[in-house]
């Protein structure tokens, strides 16, 4: 596992806070997937022990996403699924949800390929090896009239705004009506990137930059890249789970610094 690099590497950080959410006495989610992954991997986790805001983050995230696909979900029978940027996700396995259609999980060969080492692929969950701005995948996605999801977690961040603004309007070209499904982080963060407590920790990070690349503060401003695109809601992550975010939480919650360094699960509509 040595070999990753770069963002690829960055796959590891949500899987290790997953995996150690289930030591906690009431876990926000319990992923005994996520556990075996981590256990057979060799990688030096420990780098991350002192990580516990990414931890919490990453827990608070998923647990959010996870409601809003089971929200989807509830309202769409029979639904198309594409989880861009799966790394080593474990959503599919952990919903189980027979209204799921088909669920297409996306990333880089190199990631793909470390993928198909713990999940199998079968005519339900399909694996497409492209990078997300390489727009010929979508071309793989099975053409239904059947409700369509796009999830993005953890990906976003990494890129600059010059790249997904084309990205959303290839996708608004391609599927016409869909819902998506993001996390986005505040330009304080972003700018703060290099003291992220768990990023500076990549073993990659010593040798090449792994930094954020794209934020912002308020989730409307992202309906101005396309007059179709509509903000459905916005959860941000420190209305959540209050005491597990300790002293950290008590500070982040005056308001000024919430807004400054807020982070949101989104959720948008294309119609």
């Amino acid at each position: 596992m040595g070999n990753l690099t770069g963002v690829p590497e960055t796959m590891l950080i949500p899987l290790w806070a997953k995996a150690t959410e289930i030591k906690y006495k009431d876990p926000i989610i319990m992923d005994n997937k996520a556990v075996e992954i981590l256990s057979k991997i060799d990688y030096d986790f420990s780098k991350f022990e002192k990580s516990w805001l990414s931890q919490i983050g990453v827990v608070i995230r998923t647990k959010l996403l996870d409601n809003a696909v089971k929200d989807f979900l509830n309202r769409n029978h029979n639904s198309i699924i594409i989880n861009i940027g799966a790394g080593l996700d474990t959503r599919f396995e952990r919903l189980k949800d027979n209204r799921i259609e088909k669920w297409y999980d996306i990333d880089l060969p190199q990631s793909i390929n470390i993928r198909k080492k713990f999940f199998k692929e079968g005519k339900q969950n399909i694996f497409i090896q492209k990078s997300v701005f390489d727009f010929t995948w979508m071309d793989e996605i099975q053409q239904t009239n059947m409700p369509v999801l796009i999830i993005a977690e953890g990906i976003f961040m990494y890129f600059s705004e010059d790249k997904l603004k084309p990205l959303f309007n290839k996708l608004i070209e391609k599927f016409g009506k869909f819902e998506i499904l993001f996390d986005i982080i505040s330009e304080y963060i972003v700018k703060h990137s290099d003291r992220h407590d768990s990023i500076n920790r990549l073993d990659s990070s010593k040798s090449e930059s792994i930094k954020f690349e794209w934020g912002i503060n308020d989730p409307k401003e992202i309906e101005k890249w396309n007059n179709r695109i509509k903000l459905v809601n916005a959860w941000n992550y420190y209305d959540y789970y209050k005491r597990r975010w300790s002293w950290f939480g008590f500070i982040i919650r005056i308001p000024f610094l919430k807004k400054k360094a807020s982070c949101y699960i989104v959720h948008f509509m294309i119609r």
